[in-house]
């Protein structure tokens, strides 16, 4: 088996073993825009650690997740989330939601303006900094 491949189903698995947890934390909804009865899987927030922790994953539904890793086809409309996303209890789900709104804010007024108000730790701060979208 190529190695890639071993490291990829490696990881695959040690995210997986994450399922209970993030599901009890994100109570069985999207972390980012709380869509629930949908399918849920981790997502690492980049830059991703050498093992996967529950600190760095949110429990992102498909929408989410395939527009976080294909950013060019961000629907904003869908993004409106972030404007409370952003204000979650969970560092992952802010970091998620801050650069979401960076992003958009480019074009988008009302993510510039929800980006305005917010307060983050400093951890946060430098995490958000550290891999824009």
């Amino acid at each position: 088996m190529a190695k890639g491949l071993e490291k990829y189903q490696e990881r695959q698995a040690a995210l997986s073993l994450l399922g209970k947890d993030l599901t009890r934390r994100a109570g069985s909804k999207c972390e980012l825009c709380e869509a629930s009865g949908v399918a849920l899987r981790p997502y690492e927030v980049p830059p991703e650690e050498e093992v996967p922790t529950l600190e760095n994953c949110v429990f992102a539904c498909d929408t989410c997740r395939e527009q976080l890793e294909n950013p060019k086809r961000m629907d904003a409309g869908h993004w409106r989330c972030a404007c409370q996303s952003v204000w979650s209890e969970v560092p992952a789900a802010q970091v998620v939601a801050a650069r979401v709104l960076d992003r958009l804010g480019k074009e988008e007024l009302w993510a510039r303006e929800a980006l305005e108000d917010v307060y983050f730790d400093e951890e946060v701060e430098e995490w958000i900094a550290r891999k824009p979208l």
